[in-house]
């Protein structure tokens, strides 16, 4: 599966799987970008994790962010504007509010503690932060699997909101939600 930022629950829901870094990264996906709902005006936000400058056929592994903007304070208000009343907000903050805090150098490395993150929280365990995912990502412990497909194809989530919105509304019950 490709790598997401904050990626729908329909996405989560498929792991474990392998999360394919070997492939090229294509722009305007969900690899560096979410949707929220604002809880107050069910108004959609999109969050776009800015990468630097894109040369033809880059690997999604070699994706650098781009700090020229101050993106992760504005996407970390914007989560929590949208969800700060929600009922688990103020019980997960605290393990995904470090993430907005500290600047990653590649983008597969935020996605990949972001998800391992969320990923022991759906599993009501203790996530310790920044800890990415166990394996070598610069070593082909990640194969491609490219079909061919267009991004659309083969993944159909793609105008979806972002797991938090789950997280935050049904806490510990949001596996049992998806059912």
């Amino acid at each position: 599966m490709p790598t997401t930022y904050l990626g729908p629950l329909s996405w989560f829901l498929q792991l474990p799987a392998l999360i394919e870094v070997n492939e090229t990264f294509e722009k305007q996906t969900f690899r560096n970008r979410c949707l929220i709902r604002s809880c107050a005006t069910k108004d959609l936000i999109r969050l776009t994790v800015p990468v630097r400058k894109v040369e033809t056929k880059q690997f999604t592994r070699d994706i650098e962010i781009s700090y020229q903007q101050h993106w992760q304070h504005q996407h970390w208000m914007a989560i929590r504007s949208a969800y700060e009343h929600t009922p688990y907000f103020l019980y997960y903050e605290d393990y995904l509010r470090p993430f907005y805090e500290k600047e990653t150098k590649f983008l597969i490395d935020l996605n990949a503690g972001l998800t391992e993150t969320i990923w022991h929280l759906l599993h009501n365990e203790r996530p310790i932060n920044g800890v990415p995912f166990r394996g070598n990502l610069t070593e082909g412990a990640y194969t491609s699997s490219w079909s061919g497909k267009t991004w659309t194809d083969r993944h159909p989530w793609q105008n979806e909101v972002s797991i938090l919105e789950t997280l935050f509304e049904k806490g510990p019950e949001t596996l049992r939600y998806a059912d």
